[in-house]
């Protein structure tokens, strides 16, 4: 017997792939592109938005033409990211991406930091942190949702100058939330985000299924429990 932790979560998963009322927001973030390759890919048929944050953005930015200066960056990953804004273009997904980043001179809770916009970062400054604007926008987006699924950091959260955006997200998704919206937190790192900032009971359902739930929304299928 699976029992009922495995029924919620595939109950929880299976509401946002299959019966997700829109508009459906999906609130990406983390380090690498490739780890979120066949979410995206997955989400594009069934989410209205796709909020990209974290250090993978700055594989975006650079894709489209941009100077992110020493930020994280999958060079391998650039034409998959350009592959992935025309297909959003295609299937009329908004894709939202942070124009202004908070900056780093190193990675470390002491680095001096600094604003740029996400695609005009100074050579030896680094993206750590969604910042200015993009924290306002990215809010209004996930206000105006009536599902959200969140998975992955929008800064390196751990260290408290750069925990703003990803505080910022959990504020948003708790209102969305307290409004009616279904809400999915999966992933450790988000997990970890909502209890940190103590949220874990303003969302819908927060996953303790890590690596799992993140294999699960890969998948192209329908899956339903039966009691």
């Amino acid at each position: 017997m699976f029992g009922l932790l495995m029924e919620a979560e595939v109950n929880s998963a299976q509401k946002v792939l299959s019966d997700a009322q829109k508009p459906f927001t999906a609130i990406l973030g983390g380090a690498k592109v490739s780890d979120k390759i066949l979410i995206i890919e997955n989400l594009m048929d069934k989410a209205t938005d796709i909020i990209i944050g974290g250090g993978m953005a700055y594989t975006f930015f650079k894709a489209m033409g941009g100077n992110i200066g020493s930020s994280l960056c999958e060079e391998e990953r650039l034409d998959t990211a350009k592959e992935i804004l025309e297909k959003a273009k295609e299937k009329n997904v908004c894709i939202h991406l942070p124009g202004e980043s908070l900056i780093a001179d190193k990675f470390a809770a002491d680095a001096d930091t600094s604003e740029a916009p996400s695609n005009n970062i100074p050579q030896g400054w680094m993206g750590l942190d969604i910042a200015g604007e993009s924290r306002g926008q990215f809010a209004n987006v996930i206000k105006k949702s009536k599902t959200i699924l969140w998975n992955g950091p929008m800064g390196v959260f751990e260290m408290e100058k750069f925990q703003g955006g990803t505080k910022a997200i959990a504020d948003a998704v708790a209102e969305a939330t307290e409004n009616g919206a279904f809400s999915l937190v999966g992933g450790g790192d988000s997990v970890s985000a909502v209890n940190k900032f103590g949220y874990a009971d303003k969302v819908s359902y927060v996953s303790t299924g890590g690596g799992a739930m993140l294999e699960f929304l890969k998948v192209k299928h329908s899956l339903v429990l039966q009691p």
